[in-house]
């Protein structure tokens, strides 16, 4: 007669594969995913970029609102009606001498 060996359950070993193999998937997901750790630092860095992207415009259409308003019609700067004769009409007052 043969002594018997112990050989583990053939259910145990399926269980642990099953499990381990569960682990793995959800620790990558976790890390990797659409809505992992590593997404979630891009996401961060592009809102800041977006963030700062929007300072940048705010910063411009503010320009453009002063400049509008002192060439409306109830509000005249002298000196921005002057640049924008020269620099559009190509005016020149009759005491300047032009050198190209």
């Amino acid at each position: 007669m043969q002594p018997k060996t112990a050989r583990p359950a053939l259910g145990a070993l399926i269980y642990f594969a099953t499990a381990f193999s569960l682990a793995t998937y959800f620790t990558f997901a976790a890390v990797q995913g659409d809505y992992g750790v590593f997404r979630r630092a891009e996401i961060t860095v592009a809102a800041k970029d977006l963030e700062v992207q929007l300072s940048q415009l705010k910063g411009e259409v503010n320009e453009m609102e002063n400049l509008t308003k002192r060439l409306s019609d109830t509000y005249l700067d002298l000196d921005l009606l002057d640049q924008q004769a020269r620099d559009v009409l190509g005016l020149l007052r009759s005491d300047e001498i032009v050198v190209r």
